[in-house]
């Protein structure tokens, strides 16, 4: 390969595959020059649709170090070389493949491994990085209104809580001396087997009745002063 325009070539389509993302091959046999660029508009500007020669590519291929795409470079071949995301590519290749039936994926390469037609589908069938971006920020912005949220409430709590305490030791200030607060009155038991009307064991310390006073026995001495009464068998005298 002496020429310099050949040279020249195959240094620019090596240097679009190294540049590149990813890139896809495809056939483009039947289509017209019109739906070419229909399809180049469709890709968008991250992606560059061209028209190679196949002896030029696959030397520019094993230069990039992709001798594996040697194989794909038969028959009438354009490679899309993608600079830009490798999924908006391919579901712009996807699409224009179902309205024009004519543009055949013969397969392609991503950060230097090779891919099928299948994996390609398998590509576009994914979320763009733009979605996936979005998500991921919408995903951030939740995660932070929650840590926001907790860090909120963490104060909220701790004043209720201390507003709970005061309370209690209002009601109780043995609580601020350590205690565990005043405790509640015992409740007795009640025996619900014995008779309501039983009557309660006396006090051990109860008063004794007082004693009864006793009688005077019958034969007591009479008083003093009492008249005794006149002898047998005498008679009173007058005076």
């Amino acid at each position: 390969m002496g020429r310099p325009d050949k040279t020249a070539a195959v240094a620019e389509i090596a240097d679009a595959f190294r540049e590149s993302s990813a890139a896809v091959l495809t056939e483009y046999r039947g289509l017209r020059v019109k739906e070419l660029t229909e399809l180049r508009s469709a890709l968008g500007v991250d992606v560059r649709y061209a028209v190679v020669k196949n002896t030029l590519s696959k030397i520019a291929a094993r230069e990039a170090g992709l001798a594996d795409l040697e194989a794909l470079l038969e028959g009438p071949t354009a490679i899309a070389f993608i600079k830009g995301d490798p999924v908006d590519a391919a579901k712009g290749i996807r699409d224009f493949a179902k309205t024009h039936p004519l543009l055949v994926v013969k397969g392609g390469v991503m950060e230097g491994k090779t891919l099928s037609p299948d994996d390609v589908t398998k590509i576009a069938s994914l979320e763009s990085r733009e979605v996936l971006l979005a998500k991921l920020a919408g995903a951030m912005q939740a995660t932070m209104a929650q840590a926001l949220y907790a860090f909120t409430a963490l104060p909220v709590k701790a004043a209720q809580l201390a507003e709970a305490l005061r309370q209690k030791a209002e009601a109780d200030p043995s609580i601020l001396r350590g205690g565990a607060g005043t405790p509640a009155p015992a409740e007795v038991a009640v025996d619900a087997d014995a008779p309501a009307d039983a009557e309660a064991p006396a006090d051990a310390t109860a008063e004794a009745p007082a004693e009864a006073p006793t009688d005077t026995p019958a034969d007591a001495p009479a008083d003093a002063t009492d008249e005794a009464p006149p002898a047998a068998g005498t008679t009173e005298t007058e005076a």
